[in-house]
């Protein structure tokens, strides 16, 4: 008789946030209902900001508690990843979503991870986003693997046209007359 792991076994993800260095969102993603509006979201994403802006979370990640979750964090260039769970979660998890988003982004990115490089990608990054954490249940946590899950559904340039969307298909004729019109 096989056995199944119940939601309440599975740990889980509060939410998802990368800041930037003055704590506005970049790419947020709550799994929780804790924060029910817009308004409480953004208060939650300001007390973390405030609370960890002062820290050294540069080298690796660094682990606090707010309002009774643990909140997993690391600072790079101008944008700050934050990975948040209940106070009964265990922290290695925390880190290691933290980690294969991070991961997962400097790929995607190519090695240049900040600001304007993040919104010039934002929607690879929402993408790692639902490869990582589904319902605030973990997914996956290797960033190699989420970086090609993601860089696999951008790769379709390569596809027949007959297999391509419309817009990746528009997206594909119009390289190939700026290439020709540059020649």
């Amino acid at each position: 008789m096989a056995t199944f792991l119940s939601r309440e076994a599975c740990p889980t993800i509060k939410n998802i946030l990368l800041l930037d260095s003055e704590g506005k969102r970049v790419a947020v993603k709550y799994y929780s209902d804790e924060w029910p509006t817009n308004s409480a979201k953004l208060a939650f994403e300001k007390s973390i900001f405030t609370k960890t802006q002062k820290t050294n979370a540069r080298t690796e990640a660094e682990i606090t508690m707010v309002e009774n979750n643990i909140i997993v964090y690391r600072f790079v260039q101008d944008l700050h990843f934050f990975v948040t769970g209940g106070d009964d979660e265990n922290e290695l998890i925390l880190a290691t979503v933290l980690q294969g988003f991070y991961d997962a982004v400097t790929i995607l990115l190519r090695n240049n991870v900040d600001l304007r490089e993040a919104l010039e990608n934002l929607d690879l990054i929402l993408l790692c986003l639902d490869e990582i954490v589904d319902g605030g249940i973990v997914l996956e946590t290797d960033g190699n693997v989420i970086a090609s899950k993601v860089g696999s559904a951008n790769a379709d340039d390569g596809a027949p046209l007959s297999e391509q969307t419309i817009t990746q298909a528009l997206a594909t004729a119009r390289e190939h007359l700026t290439r020709s019109l540059l020649r």
